[in-house]
């Protein structure tokens, strides 16, 4: 069974691991291009877009792919309702990889947002932002003017940022609590900001927050698409790798 893995996250690589080395599979990965030198993955990669659902359409007759596994982030917006559609669509299966979503326990601080432009409702003036957010919408946060801004990107920025006087802290994922802790001293942070991405790898700053008492507005997920039961989703990469296996056993039955 040819195989399309749309990837960008921790899940996804694991998933490729398990692929390379799953009988009776031929495996493709695509990522979308947001990190400019993206780390291998264990299959062979595309990167870039499909050009709109048309294209992806066309991509999926081409490649012939049987199964779409889609271990996109949580707040990729557009890619995951489009993939599930055009699957849909072409009768072609369809997967989706979400992990859960973190929840709040005893010691988290944690005021829920619906989206960015919403943080600035809630953080005071003068205080200092740390926003661990990604770089593709930090325009969402002109409206913090007035608080000393802080923007953690994975590659270097090619522009001022977005927030009047605002900074960028340049740094690859992971980052365990203990580190998140110590960048949290030096820079004085008083309010963290992050989107509610679930998953073990990004949760140190989440820690990092409780440990020092420090508030955070956490955005909500954007609405995931809607798909049958028997497609998902599973929420990590054994569970994902087993109905891949289970599919492709079918498959050749």
């Amino acid at each position: 069974m040819r195989v399309l893995l749309l990837a960008g996250t921790s899940e996804a690589r694991q998933i490729a691991a398990g692929l390379a080395t799953m009988p009776g599979v031929n495996a493709t990965a695509s990522l979308a291009g947001a990190v400019r030198v993206p780390a291998p993955l264990a299959v062979p990669t595309r990167i870039g877009g499909f050009g709109g659902a048309a294209g992806f359409a066309a991509f999926l007759r081409q490649e012939r792919i049987g199964l779409v596994v889609d271990a996109t982030h949580p707040f990729a917006r557009r890619i995951g309702p489009r993939s599930a559609q055009v699957c849909a669509a072409r009768g072609v299966g369809y997967l989706r990889v979400l992990r859960p979503a973190w929840q709040a326990g005893p010691g988290d601080l944690w005021t829920s947002i619906a989206a960015e432009e919403d943080a600035a409702n809630h953080i005071p003036a003068g205080a200092t932002v740390f926003l661990a957010t990604g770089a593709q919408r930090l325009n969402r946060f002109a409206n913090l003017a007035g608080r000393r801004v802080i923007c953690r990107v994975i590659d270097p920025p090619g522009a001022p940022c977005p927030v009047a006087g605002g900074a960028y802290v340049v740094s690859r994922p992971p980052h365990d609590a203990a580190a998140e802790s110590a960048l949290f001293r030096r820079l004085r942070v008083d309010w963290v900001v992050a989107r509610n991405a679930g998953g073990a790898a990004g949760r140190g700053k989440l820690d990092a927050a409780r440990a020092l008492r420090l508030p955070v507005a956490l955005i909500a997920r954007p609405a995931q698409p809607a798909v049958g039961p028997a497609d998902g989703p599973v929420d990590g990469p054994e569970a994902a790798l087993a109905a891949i296996a289970e599919k492709v056993w079918t498959n050749a039955s």
